[in-house]
C-alpha cells in the first residue's frame, strides 16, 4: 500500500478491506488517507492534495516552491493549487486563475507550476516580508531572477496583487540563506537607500569568509546568527578566529541574533556609519 493513496481506490484493488482502512489509516483529506502511525510530510500533504483533486489540480505557491527546492517551507503550510472547487477542506487552498500552457511543468507524478510562475504567485499572494523571504529561497535554490518573472507580470495586468508582485520582486536576493536573513536585510532597505550586497567575500588573498550582508563604501558587514553558532562548540570557536580576519581586512562586522528589535539594528548600523565617518544617502526618514 502506498503511504498516500485515495480510500476508494484501495478498496476497488481488493488491496485493503474497509476494517483495515478504518483501523490502520487516518483521512489526511476527504478520501485521501495515510498510515495512522505516521505524520504526514509537505511532500506527503502535496500529493493528498492532489489526489484530492481527482488528479487535476496544479500545485502552486509556497507548496510548490518546495517541490522546486526551496527550504524553509514549513510542512503544515496550506496547500495551494490552480483548480476550480468552490469549498476545499481545510488545509488546502484553491484558486481558479488562468494558467497557461508554459507555465506548467511536471515533478514526479506531480503537475506544478514552473519555477517562474511560481515566484509571480508567491509575490503577489503573500504579505510583502512573507513574499521576499519565500521568493529569496526559491531564488537560491533554482537561480530563477526577478527579470525571468517580468513577463508574466506583463502578461496579467490585470490579475490580483500584480503591483506588489512587482514590488516584491525588486526585493528578491539570492544570496540570503535564511529567512531571519531577509528580514534583516529588509529593516536595511526600509531605512536607507544605499544598497545592501549579500555575500559579501573577504579575502586576503589566501583566506576567504563571506559575511551575510552589508555597505561596501564604508566597509560595514552584517551576519544574523543563529542559535547554531552558539550551541555548537566548534562553530563557536570557528566564529572567533572569523571575526577576527574580517576585521583585520578593514571590515566592521555587525552580528545580530533573534533577540535583537529592528530599532537596536538600527541604532548599531547608524553607530557604525558614524564610527567610519559615512553619511549614508537619502535617508528614507530622520
Amino acid at each position: 500500500m502506498r503511504r498516500v493513496f485515495i480510500g476508494s481506490e484501495a478498496l476497488a484493488g481488493g488491496g485493503l478491506t474497509r476494517a483495515a482502512l478504518r483501523w490502520n489509516y487516518r483521512r489526511l483529506f476527504p478520501g485521501v488517507y495515510v498510515p495512522a502511525a505516521i505524520s504526514p510530510s509537505l511532500r506527503d500533504r502535496t500529493l493528498g492534495a492532489w489526489l484530492w483533486s481527482g488528479r487535476n489540480g496544479v500545485i502552486a505557491g509556497r507548496a510548490a516552491a518546495a517541490l522546486h527546492g526551496a527550504r524553509w517551507v514549513d510542512r503544515q503550510t496550506p496547500i495551494e493549487m490552480i483548480y476550480r472547487c468552490g469549498r476545499p477542506p481545510p488545509g488546502i487552498i484553491v484558486r481558479n486563475e488562468r494558467l497557461d500552457g508554459d507555465e506548467v511543468t511536471q515533478v514526479g507524478c506531480l503537475l506544478v507550476t514552473t519555477v517562474q510562475r511560481t515566484a509571480f504567485d508567491l509575490a503577489r499572494h503573500r504579505p510583502r516580508n512573507e513574499a521576499v523571504a519565500d521568493l529569496d529561497a526559491l531564488a537560491q535554490a533554482t537561480g530563477v531572477k526577478a527579470v525571468d518573472v517580468l513577463a508574466l507580470v506583463q502578461r496579467y495586468p490585470g490579475a490580483r496583487g500584480t503591483r506588489r508582485a512587482a514590488t516584491a520582486l525588486g526585493l528578491m536576493d539570492a544570496g540570503a540563506q535564511s529567512p531571519r536573513e531577509t528580514r534583516l536585510r529588509l529593516i536595511l532597505v526600509d531605512e536607507w537607500l544605499d544598497p545592501v550586497r549579500t555575500q559579501i567575500k573577504v579575502t586576503d588573498g589566501s583566506t576567504v569568509a563571506y559575511l551575510d550582508m552589508g555597505y561596501d563604501e564604508p566597509m560595514i558587514g552584517l551576519d544574523y546568527e543563529g542559535s547554531h553558532h552558539s550551541d555548537d562548540r566548534p562553530t563557536y570557536v570557528y566564529d572567533i578566529g572569523r571575526a577576527e580576519f574580517v576585521e583585520q581586512q578593514g571590515w566592521h562586522d555587525i552580528r545580530v541574533v533573534n533577540e535583537h528589535s529592528a530599532e537596536f539594528i538600527k541604532f548599531r548600523v547608524r553607530q557604525a556609519f558614524q564610527r567610519r565617518g559615512y553619511t549614508p544617502r537619502l535617508l528614507r526618514r530622520s
